[in-house]
């Protein structure tokens, strides 16, 4: 790396500081229901029209299915949403209806904060189907997310309301009542804020016809696409979803037009995340807690970017020998107004973060740039993650951590004084297995399948990638392309969408589990031989877990894609 982009780095990391330390104390004072007086008065209409008890509390269960009932509800009305557009209103291209299996996909896709993208949004969705039901998905899937970290915090937070071992019933908070307030003050304000900049800045906003235009250099006619961007753009950022309006999604000029909205797009990706350990510390009594967490994230964060940036900076042998400039490294598939620094630090920002957004396509990048994208969401979406998900995940992580320590030493794990025992590691161990048994068990049907294989577009190691990547995207809910895969068939729409599905709900479900358990249990006074959990070791430690646990899962799979490609290029 060069001077450029170490002070690119630094300056994003200052930044994404400024921004997480009040947006922090916010989140933390939604944690814990401590709301002025004019917000409460805002809110109750909205509870007396759904008939919602703010202030009661629910048990995990109840909280699960309050969350899968409000998530199955908005993949129906998105799917018919797309099936009707062709005879709904805001269509002045005139769209037709999306296919069966186009629209399954892609209403799990947003519903499960994936927003996978196998069609081209400026040649498939109508105005009404990006605002009214993409957008708002986007809000909503962000929201879920969100609620589903409140109420493990809650858990760790809670001074225990039994014995250890007692039925998992603890409290975790109102699903409908966070919903509410997460969309309503946190998404809404901050997304808006960002739309207004984004329009100053030149991304499109409006409702025009496309416009059939002449290029002044040569005269070639052409059409351009209108519609609401900025206010889609907004949100597909903060909530770490992705889904872009175009197809070329946020390496399109009017979705991000200059290398100020680029900054700024990955702040907004980060912001939520960083901001959640944070709040995370503030919530259980002890702020040192979500600074370790919020620095094992970062160190894993910084190593990735020096590897992908050193990657693209190093160049393709072949392209060399061709007669490249290899000062000039890898820019095949990359925005000039980006350049190889900024392209690569928002490769690894988008697949750390789950959110999916790309300025570069990861299908061209070199073998070992390419496959550190893939390893950030192999981790399984915990490096900041997605927002929400990237803690929770982390936590349980952090459960596994103090669980193995306590191995060593022969002395019953604890975590924020609450006990480690048998209950909590079933269930994290069901947490951390779903998305890789969804992303190798899938992998294997595509490569086995027909149908699979007809989608490959580079045959070898880089279409072993290809497959692998859409499926590690899809599972871990990512929602990023590698591209060069043809995945807009009914064989991949279905596989993609189950995986999607499961690895959303497959893990949000026993993550409210433990936060149940954990709400339940008394807190534990802490001893001589209590594991300190926010010092340099246990950072090591949490480091080496999501490491040891996240990655070797992977590690024939990437052997035979993005390794075997590399000895290839470079023999």
């Amino acid at each position: 790396m060069d001077a450029r982009a170490w002070g690119l780095l630094a300056l994003f990391l200052l930044l994404l500081g400024l921004v997480a330390w009040p947006l922090g104390r916010g989140l933390a004072a939604l944690i814990a229901g401590r709301l002025p007086r004019w917000m409460q008065r805002v809110e109750a209409p909205l509870y007396r029209l759904a008939g919602v008890q703010p202030g009661t509390s629910m048990g995990w269960r109840d909280y699960a299915l309050a969350l899968l009932a409000f998530n199955v509800l908005g993949a129906v009305v998105l799917y018919a949403l797309q099936r009707a557009q062709g005879v709904l209103p805001l269509n002045p291209a005139g769209m037709g209806a999306v296919s069966p299996d186009s629209a399954f996909n892609t209403a799990i896709s947003f519903v499960s904060n994936t927003n996978w993208q196998g069609y081209a949004g400026e040649g498939t969705m109508s105005y009404l189907t990006q605002m009214l039901g993409l957008a708002v998905q986007n809000f909503l899937s962000a929201a879920t997310g969100i609620a589903v970290a409140f109420a493990l915090i809650r858990g760790f937070a809670a001074r225990g309301e039994g014995r250890a071992g007692a039925p998992r019933l603890g409290a975790i908070g109102n699903a409908w009542a966070d919903l509410t307030r997460i969309t309503l003050w946190v998404l809404l304000p901050i997304a808006f804020g960002l739309a207004v900049f984004f329009v100053s800045q030149g991304v499109i906003q409006n409702f025009d016809p496309y416009r059939d235009v002449t290029t002044l250099a040569a005269g070639v006619h052409q059409q351009l696409p209108m519609g609401p961007v900025a206010s889609q753009e907004a949100i597909k950022m903060l909530g770490t979803n992705g889904g872009g309006f175009f197809n070329a999604n946020s390496a399109h000029p009017f979705e991000n037009p200059t290398p100020l909205t680029n900054l700024v797009q990955m702040l907004a990706i980060f912001a939520i995340p960083a901001a959640l350990c944070l709040a995370f510390g503030r919530a259980v009594g002890d702020t040192r807690q979500g600074w370790a967490i919020l620095a094992a994230m970062t160190l894993i964060f910084v190593v990735a970017v020096v590897a992908a940036t050193w990657a693209e900076s190093a160049g393709n042998p072949l392209l060399v020998a061709l007669g490249v400039d290899p000062s000039m490294g890898n820019m095949e598939g990359k925005e000039l107004r980006f350049g190889i620094n900024a392209s690569a630090l928002f490769g690894v920002v988008t697949t750390a973060a789950s959110c999916g957004a790309v300025v570069a396509m990861h299908d061209s990048f070199t073998p070992l740039g390419g496959m550190v994208p893939l390893v950030m969401m192999q981790l399984g979406e915990v490096v900041f993650g997605g927002v929400g998900s990237g803690l929770y995940g982390m936590l349980v992580f952090a459960v596994l951590a103090v669980f193995i320590a306590g191995l060593m030493i022969g002395r019953t794990p604890e975590y924020l004084g609450k006990k480690i025992e048998v209950y909590e590691m079933k269930v994290s161990a069901i947490i951390i297995l779903v998305t890789p048994l969804l992303v190798l068990l899938g992998t294997a049907v595509a490569v086995i399948a027909a149908q699979g294989r007809a989608g490959i577009a580079n045959p070898g190691a880089h279409g072993f990638s290809e497959i692998l990547y859409a499926l590690t995207s899809a599972a871990n809910n990512n929602g990023s392309a590698f591209a060069g895969l043809s995945a807009n068939t009914p064989f991949y729409n279905a596989l993609l969408g189950v995986a999607m599905w499961l690895g959303r709900f497959a893990v949000i479900v026993p993550v409210l589990a433990m936060a149940g358990a954990l709400a339940a249990k008394p807190r534990v006074p802490v001893t001589a031989g209590t594991l300190p959990t926010h010092g340099p070791l246990f950072v090591l430690l949490l480091i080496g877990t999501v490491l040891l646990v996240g990655l070797l899962n992977y590690v024939p799979a990437l052997a035979l894609g993005p390794v075997v490609e590399h000895l290839m290029l470079w023999k």
